[in-house]
């Protein structure tokens, strides 16, 4: 079993917690680290695992064999470079840094130091997501991808925007769509258009370019009730449609022709841990690496560049 070290105890963080300590992994928590020190220390006393009020003296913890990183990304760097110095594998959640020089400094002191990183882009493991990339060659040659996701306000998110540099909704969220760009079309964008509504930022409109001159739409939001998820995959001959949110895809074909099925609902963190893990113990890359972790945070710097210029953005090869 690989001992985890889990930093971060908030909303998020306890998803990832309630399932390391399920046991139905190869992995167990054996210790956490949270900033509200009297709720973590309580935390570590229900379930039997030990507490650092600092998260260095978790790093050092001879017992963690790994990281996992759920801390807003005013930390990131910082937690990395340490378990960097450590020798101690991480699993960071997104968006891996809150820009993309502070990404690099993090994926090059990982790679110079041989110790294993990976992003929690987790919608790459979404059963919808990978039920679209398996149908994509069902609809012909490929035209262009629509993706959209809204969620709910969140004045906790929108009141400490200075834990994600001052960034919000794009970065917060609409990470996952850039890089579902690169995941689903297998290319690498080349220039964007960005629209952000600011103070506080809850609405980012892009336009994708990618290598081979197709066209992606993102469409992030925080400013209605209820959660709508949605990516298109429009070909010559067809269209496939997914909702990761209620689990649906469609597969419209041939004068509408539609078929449509739902996928299992099983969590994104659990198979995210579990892929983490697995790498681990083979010696196998990361299947989400620190440089797609990288390469996201670029899309998002190329994105706040164009919204404040008012015109697209080149990205550098």
């Amino acid at each position: 079993m690989v001992g985890i070290g889990l930093i971060g105890l908030g909303r998020h963080g306890m998803r990832y917690a309630s399932h390391l300590l399920a046991g139905d992994m190869d992995a167990r928590l054996v210790a956490a680290s949270r900033r509200d020190a009297a709720q973590g220390a309580q935390f570590a006393r229900t379930h039997g695992v030990r507490f650092h009020a600092r998260w260095a003296d978790l790093i050092a913890d001879p017992g963690v064999d790994a990281v996992v990183v759920v801390t807003p990304p005013s930390l990131a760097k910082d937690i990395c470079l340490a378990a960097v110095s450590a020798r101690k594998p991480m699993l960071l959640e997104k968006p891996l840094a809150r820009t993309a020089h502070e990404a690099r400094v993090m994926v090059e002191a990982a790679e110079g130091a041989g110790v294993p990183i990976m992003t929690a882009q987790t919608l790459r493991f979404d059963a919808a997501v990978l039920a679209l990339k398996a149908a994509r060659a069902r609809v012909g040659p490929f035209q262009y991808l629509a993706l959209t996701n809204r969620v709910e306000p969140l004045p906790s998110v929108t009141e400490h925007e200075e834990e994600y540099g001052g960034r919000g909704v794009l970065l917060e969220i609409g990470i996952h769509l850039l890089d579902l760009v690169r995941f689903l079309t297998d290319e690498e964008v080349v220039e964007v258009r960005c629209e952000l509504e600011r103070q506080p930022e809850i609405r980012a409109l892009v336009s994708l370019r990618t290598t081979n001159g197709h066209a992606a739409l993102v469409d992030v939001s925080r400013v209605t009730s209820g959660r709508v998820s949605r990516a298109e995959w429009v070909g010559a001959d067809g269209q496939v449609l997914v909702d990761w949110v209620h689990h649906h895809v469609r597969v419209v074909t041939d004068r509408n022709r539609v078929e449509e099925w739902t996928v299992p609902d099983r969590p994104t963190v659990v198979a995210a841990v579990e892929a983490f893990v697995a790498a681990l113990r083979s010696g196998a890359p990361m299947p989400i690496t620190g440089r797609d972790g990288l390469s996201a945070v670029e899309l998002a710097d190329a994105c706040y560049e164009s919204a404040a210029a008012g015109k697209p953005v080149r990205l550098k090869s």
